[in-house]
């Protein structure tokens, strides 16, 4: 079996990752809750991941460090507590129905920063017109789930930091393949991503990076460990915003599959996933019928890449590929937006997604059943 769907979750993980995970779920009680060996031992797995994290991103504390269940967990519990402080909030055409559907359900009217797929100066000018329109706060996706489109995160916060505006950053596809250091970016509020996909978790990780002195709001209330004979939520971080027992066996994977990531580098990582998106690219693009979505500049795509055949189905070919033994997906990928702002709103795509593992014996063999298709 060849592994190319990566952006939805990664499922060759180090075997660092594994152990670790298992280990955790031999001997780690219950975090935070009690004094005994195994308690404590699942203490020191979530300290220790928290850890890992703030190195990872750059953070001045571990108490930034928030787990949930996943990066839509960490996207509402950021669009609950900053958006409502908000002037006017703008999100750019390529978010996930992780960002669009909590706006929606809020009844939140937002602006679309509309841009060209892989167009960087287009994106840059429609964020100015949102400053211009009066917008304060950003949802930006710092990676696209479905083109790989790399978005100018630190242009972008040039230009809001000068217009005393905010970010929300969505991760989901760039943390563990990129460098992102919070630190440098001035405007960032909240930094959200998945722990399953990059960071090569076990599904049910996620992280919320706070990076703003602002209250952030629950969205659940209950045990935390500490305060319990107060009523009301504790104030501090990260008792406030991780109510109820956590995932020890899913943060012990993250913690490992962080420090894999600091070991290796994330933009090591990154550079390979997109060299073999750049040869898939090459030789599907001489396929007939083939139409491939692909920047004319290499550095503004990572490790992701979508296509379509003019003339038949995205499904068709998705269950030809997984008949021979190849794992893609396709569709519309949980974000219609980013389709309409393509223009594949009607069709959806075929997405290829590497990670590090993966190598070019995967690409030659995609191909070769891709020609079979064609043929």
């Amino acid at each position: 079996m060849i592994y190319l769907d990566n952006a939805a979750t990664s499922l060759k993980r180090p075997k660092s990752v594994i152990r670790a995970a298992k280990q955790a779920m031999l001997y780690a009680g219950g975090y935070g809750r009690s004094g005994h060996k195994p308690a404590i031992y699942a203490g020191e797995i979530v300290y220790e991941c928290r850890e890992m994290a703030q190195k990872l991103f750059s953070l001045q504390a571990p108490e930034q460090v928030i787990f949930t269940l996943n990066a839509t967990h960490a996207l509402n519990q950021a669009i609950y507590s900053l958006v409502p402080k908000a002037k006017k909030v703008a999100i750019t055409g390529y978010e996930h129905n992780s960002v669009v559907r909590p706006l929606h359900e809020r009844n939140i009217d937002y602006f679309v920063i509309e841009s060209e797929l892989f167009n960087t100066e287009s994106m840059l000018e429609s964020v100015k017109a949102a400053l211009n329109k009066g917008c304060d706060l950003f949802i930006i996706n710092h990676v696209s789930n479905v083109f790989g489109q790399i978005a100018p995160i630190e242009e972008i916060d040039k230009l809001l930091y000068d217009a005393n505006a905010g970010m929300i950053l969505d991760a989901s596809q760039s943390a563990g393949n990129r460098n992102i250091d919070v630190s440098k970016l001035k405007s960032i509020k909240a930094a959200c991503m998945a722990g399953h996909k990059g960071l090569l978790g076990i599904s049910g990780t996620g992280l919320l990076l706070v990076c703003t002195d602002e209250s952030f709001s629950p969205i659940m209330q209950g045990g935390t460990g500490s305060l319990s004979n107060e009523l009301n939520q504790p104030e501090i971080l990260p008792d406030r915003l991780e109510s109820g027992t956590p995932n020890v066996v899913g943060i012990a994977s993250l913690g490992a599959g962080m420090r894999a990531i600091l070991s290796t580098g994330a933009d090591k990582i990154g550079r390979h996933e997109q060299l073999l998106m750049q040869k898939t690219a090459d030789k599907l693009e001489k396929l007939e019928d083939i139409q491939v979505f692909r920047s004319k500049n290499d550095k503004n795509q990572c490790g992701v890449l979508s296509f379509r055949h003019k003339n038949i189905a995205c499904e068709k070919i998705a269950e030809f590929l997984a008949d021979n033994g190849i794992c893609v997906r396709a569709g519309l990928h949980c974000a219609p937006l980013a389709h309409k702002s393509a223009g594949t709103l009607e069709t959806g795509t075929v997405r290829v997604s590497f990670g590090f593992h993966n190598t070019n014996r995967d690409v030659n063999e995609f191909i070769l059943q891709m020609r079979r298709f064609v043929e």
